[in-house]
């Protein structure tokens, strides 16, 4: 019988442990102040009409994406996402094949609806990218569903249409789907990506407003899929919740309407950002890592010394905070946010070469 886990140890340090006055471990944009948005005291109803969606709402998503209404559900965040459509898509027992490293949360819903886990390597030597030969070779009769991020995360590496076209026709043949996780996608400014649910019916894509806009306050998340789909994984979401706060749901619908402005500011950050990142990792010769694009984390490999080590002593003496690559899997790997304050990212980044510094001198 498939291991089924009924907690999250990456949920629990990050909520516990990883705060600190230079907050690397963060994956979120920084905030997105509320006095910014256009709204007015009526925007701020909390009752709404109840149903399945918040039709505004839906249907903003849906020209958002160039989708019928009919493939949007509207959920509570992308990890409740994520959730609710592999609920929806698996049995207990059936096989679930997932990139390997990807978000701990991700492995963890699989392993609780008893799943049976197979996973596929992303390279570090390979940048991270998918490929697809990798893939062919995991997949079995057995698969029924193949689960990638797209801005892979911990790393941010993205992964091209014809890459996920080869992957539609590799779970085809199995008779599986694919689930894009595309919370931040929306960073690749410099590709214009468009989502990969118009590859065809086997995609399914979840997604929000709160990684890339730092509108994390909101919950809005949301799942697309083919309308028989979504309408089966809107039923499913009533064993969790009857309706999302209604005053969010009307913010949202402010945001998506006004998300120019809001990704103007989310794409000046990232990209100065970006440069103060590569800068440091170019004078850091035991760090190896990928050259940062785009996406908000990046996730450099330490070639001596204990990451678990480095991670404890940046946070306890240098109040500085990165996630342990143990919580995806690869130990010598730690993943460093850069979607707050560049002058809190340039001094945290200065306060990790410290502590590096300090284990070096042993």
């Amino acid at each position: 019988m498939p291991h089924r886990v009924m907690s999250s140890a990456y949920m629990e340090w990050a909520k516990v442990l990883s705060g600190a006055r230079y907050n690397l471990a963060s994956s979120d944009l920084a905030h997105f102040p509320l006095a910014e948005l256009p709204f007015s005291i009526g925007d701020l109803e909390i009752t709404g009409p109840g149903g399945y969606g918040y039709a505004p709402l839906t249907e903003a998503i849906a020209r958002r994406f160039s989708v019928d209404a009919g493939c949007v559900v509207t959920t509570i965040g992308t990890s409740m996402a994520n959730h609710l459509a592999m609920a929806a898509l698996v049995e207990r027992g059936d096989e679930v094949l997932i990139e390997e490293p990807t978000y701990g949360l991700i492995l963890s819903a699989a392993q609780y609806l008893g799943a049976r886990v197979n996973r596929f390597p992303r390279r570090f030597e390979n940048g991270f990218l998918i490929d697809p030969a990798e893939v062919e070779r995991a997949v079995s009769p057995r698969t029924r569903l193949v689960v990638v991020t797209n801005l892979h995360n911990p790393s941010s590496s993205f992964t091209d249409e014809p890459a996920l076209r080869k992957l539609g026709e590799i779970a085809r043949r199995s008779g599986a789907r694919v689930l894009v996780d595309e919370v931040y996608l929306d960073a690749a400014f410099d590709r214009s990506p468009k989502s990969s649910i118009h590859l065809g019916d086997e995609f399914v894509v979840t997604n929000s407003l709160t990684k890339v806009y730092g509108l994390s306050g909101l919950r809005c998340g949301w799942i697309l899929a083919e309308p028989t789909l979504a309408r089966k994984i809107w039923r499913l979401a009533d064993l969790f919740y009857s309706s999302l706060p209604h005053v969010a749901e009307r913010l949202s619908v402010i945001a998506l309407h006004n998300l120019a402005p809001i990704a103007l500011r989310a794409q000046r950050l990232l990209e100065a950002n970006a440069g103060v990142l590569n800068a440091f990792l170019g004078t850091r010769g035991e760090l190896q890592a990928v050259e940062h694009k785009r996406g908000l984390t990046a996730y450099p490999r330490l070639t001596t010394g204990d990451t678990t080590r480095l991670c404890r002593l940046l946070r306890e003496k240098y109040e500085t905070s990165v996630v342990p690559g143990t919580f995806f899997g690869m130990k010598e790997h730690f993943r460093v946010g850069i979607g707050g304050e560049t002058d809190i990212l340039k001094e945290g980044l200065q306060r990790l070469g410290n502590a590096m510094d300090e284990i070096s001198r042993g």
